[in-house]
């Protein structure tokens, strides 16, 4: 049985994220999704502590709709180190548009000088979430936009304590 990782920094995770877990869960025995740090980004808007508690929380609605085979954690290393470490042999990235497809895929080519036998797949963004990012959502969070649309199912409440918390340490 196939197992996959999806790695990043989910800083913070959003609803495009959650469709491409959903999707990978329904192709693959089990699925880890793991935070690692990406050296390209600034440190970010959330503690690597406070973006699990956010994964987890929207992981928990995927339980609710009968979603049981995703797993959390976060990992200080190279991604094919953490597939290892999980045992995986699929590395699933989310494209939303060529840009993306074509990083991603210098990304995959990478991959294989480290371990030739984990396989990269693409799974592309709903076109109805292809604008979502985690930077568009950290605007959103920046400026007060809590209505949820585009934020992960489950996420908002535990985003707002997360700011309110710090504001009240600030």
């Amino acid at each position: 049985m196939k197992k996959a990782i999806i790695p990043g920094s989910f800083d913070p995770i959003t609803k495009g994220h959650i469709s491409i877990i959903r999707a990978a869960a329904e192709m693959f025995y089990e699925v880890y999704v793991v935070i690692l740090a990406n050296t390209e980004k600034s440190r970010g808007m959330f503690l690597k502590e406070e973006r699990l508690s956010i994964l987890n929380a929207a992981v928990e609605e995927l339980k609710r709709d009968g979603v049981d085979n995703v797993y959390t954690a976060i990992y200080d290393g190279l991604t094919t180190d953490a597939a290892l470490k999980f045992n995986c042999d699929i590395l699933v990235k989310s494209v939303r548009n060529f840009s993306d497809f074509e990083y991603e895929l210098n990304l995959a080519d990478i991959t294989q000088k480290f371990d030739s036998n984990l396989q990269t797949i693409f799974i592309p963004a709903l076109p109805s979430e292809r604008h979502i990012s985690s930077t568009y959502i950290r605007e959103r969070i920046k400026y007060g936009r809590f209505d949820g649309d585009d934020f992960a199912p489950g996420t908002v409440n535990i985003i707002r304590e997360l700011r309110s918390s710090s504001a009240t340490n600030s």
